[in-house]
């Protein structure tokens, strides 16, 4: 679970500009570089029923439905196939991952949860309800949109990223 509040969005952009990589550096998030233009996303069903889940979930407690966005989504399939590549879960690269959102879609704050391994759409969002920390990105009335991603490796385990921010 990350979580990036306005005060640390600052603290990454001004790192970002004091330590940005070098042309040499530049291919070390190769696997998460993105390309937003004309980005067209096609919905597994997995997806659609995470998505529908959410909003179930968000409804029941009286919060705003999500908008999603298919550029959120599209940040998202990169970081899954990133996790697919590496063998692992993580939120390695998030503070990149917020920086393409702040520049491309206006994000004011931006959160994340990952998973691994559930089968069906059902298991994966009760997996991030029954965890405290997932369950407050979730149900954080502030976000306004979010994006889904999964994926399967080459062991037929699902690989799962969800994003969520605020315009």
């Amino acid at each position: 679970m990350k979580i990036i509040t306005p005060k640390l969005i600052l603290f990454f952009l001004l790192n970002f500009i004091l330590l940005s990589c070098t042309k040499e550096d530049s291919n070390v998030y190769s696997s998460e570089n993105l390309k937003l233009i004309d980005i067209k996303i096609s919905y597994s069903p997995l997806e659609l029923e995470i998505a529908n889940l959410i909003q179930v979930h968000r409804d029941s407690l009286g919060l705003s439905p999500l908008g999603i966005l298919n550029t959120v989504s599209g940040v998202a399939e990169g970081h899954t196939i990133y996790m697919i590549e590496a063998g692992r879960i993580s939120h390695d690269n998030f503070e990149q991952r917020v920086f393409t959102l702040i520049n491309y879609i206006g994000a004011k704050s931006v959160g994340e949860n990952v998973a691994y391994g559930y089968i069906t759409a059902d298991a994966a969002v009760k997996g991030w309800l029954n965890n405290e920390e997932h369950r407050k990105i979730i149900e954080n009335p502030n976000f306004t949109h979010f994006g889904i991603s999964t994926g399967v490796n080459s062991e037929n385990k699902n690989y799962f990223t969800q994003i969520f921010v605020k315009k």
